[in-house]
């Protein structure tokens, strides 16, 4: 067994008191973030103006917000003292990030967007079905917290008019059963069939935007003509937000029903490392890919392999698998993208163009799975080691994603 860092986000069902709490607590961390981040700035300039001058860090913006708040924001003393704390401990953390390259420079919170704060562990108790909350008291969960083990933070987040907790917990994760012994396989993705396998087995995503793109411009156009700042606006902002989040459970749902999949039956999984980003800047597709959710397949499948024992391996963007004929190897100078069928002209051989890209990856994939043993693998693939990534289930599962 290993150690996790592992998480389950429950729905809360809370009454109108408790609503009200969170709007605060949110609204608190969100001015707290927005102040140390405007603050940030300030003294970073400053330093560099003046050398006597400390650069700003975030434990000194925690101890300067504790020094000022009972005077100049006692609002801020009607919530846990968690939420403005962990806010600023957040910024520290996104800096770092920008410091290393790996985000972008730290953007202001919006209200409405930004919904949400966290609370440490020690300041929170969850029993069965509900949870505690300082200043509030207990309040009830949709479900119980399906992990043991050392429960380390809990973070509330709003999404449409439903409010969230996911529960962090440093478990020991028993090992899940091995994945069937149905050897390797290539995973080819797409916009016509989400998934195509190198067994020739397609697979459709559930494209929840598309089904239900109707009903949003339906709403949105709704929402344009009411007046701003008027109630029957706030009303239409919310049957919108409510729709999207429907079609973003339908669309994580899909995805959770494939990747459990997949790592079930499969050791080795060869995928293609897709510069989803650049995709997206195609204005004719961009709304079909942005409704695949290629990155989230991706991590998911990282974290449910490696909970399984098996491995990802990842090949590289520009190796190109459609153009690559798999039974001769014979590379292809042009391959359009509406060509979905061509005959080899060394062997002789009709692909399809998706399952011949999935047989490419498997064999390298497999030939990744040589190269860890010892001997000569292709040189285009690596194996992609998962953080522990949570696992943000909601409470109307219709399967274990496990």
């Amino acid at each position: 067994m290993c150690v996790m860092l592992l998480a389950h986000q429950i729905r809360l069902d809370p009454n109108n008191v408790e609503r009200t709490y969170f709007a605060r607590a949110a609204g608190t961390a969100r001015f707290a973030y927005n102040w140390a981040l405007a603050e940030w700035g300030r003294q970073y300039a400053a330093s560099k103006t003046d050398p006597a001058s400390t650069p700003p860090n975030e434990a000194a913006l925690r101890r300067q917000l504790n020094s000022i708040k009972r005077e100049q924001f006692p609002w801020m003393l009607d919530v846990t003292k968690c939420a403005p704390q962990l806010a600023i401990m957040q910024l520290g953390r996104a800096f770092e990030n920008f410091l290393a390259r790996r985000a972008r420079y730290p953007a202001f919170r919006r209200k409405g967007i930004d919904d949400r704060f966290a609370i440490s562990n020690d300041q929170f108790e969850v029993d069965g079905r509900r949870i505690r909350i300082p200043k509030l008291g207990w309040v009830r969960m949709r479900e119980t917290l399906r992990f043991t083990g050392h429960i380390v933070s809990a973070s509330f987040s709003r999404k449409a008019d439903h409010w969230y907790v996911s529960i962090a917990v440093d478990c020991l994760d028993p090992p899940l059963p091995p994945a069937e012994n149905q050897g390797v396989v290539g995973v080819d993705l797409g916009i016509t069939h989400l998934a195509t396998l190198s067994t020739g087995e397609t697979v459709d995503g559930p494209k929840a935007l598309r089904r239900l793109l109707g009903s949003v411009r339906r709403l949105s156009r709704a929402l344009a003509r009411k007046v701003k700042g008027s109630r029957n606006r706030a009303k239409a902002k919310l049957r919108l937000a409510r729709l999207h989040e429907r079609i973003a459970q339908i669309r994580r749902d899909g995805l959770h029903q494939l990747t459990t999949n997949l790592t079930r039956r499969f050791p080795t999984i060869g995928i293609e490392d897709l510069n989803v980003s650049g995709m997206l800047r195609n204005r004719r597709l961009a709304r079909t890919i942005a409704d695949m959710g290629f990155g989230e397949l991706r991590r998911q499948l990282q974290y449910k392999a490696e909970r399984r024992g098996g491995q990802i391996v990842v090949v590289d963007r520009w190796y190109p698998s459609s153009k690559t004929c798999s039974g001769c190897a014979h590379v292809l100078a042009m391959l359009d993208l509406h060509q979905r069928r061509w005959t080899c002209p060394g062997c002789g051989v009709s692909h399809d163009r998706d399952v011949n890209a999935a047989i490419n990856l498997k064999n390298i994939a497999a030939s990744s799975a040589v190269t860890a043993c010892g001997g000569d693998g292709a040189g285009l693939a690596r194996k992609c080691k998962a953080k522990p990534a949570p696992e943000k289930q909601e409470s109307n599962s219709k399967v274990d994603y496990d």
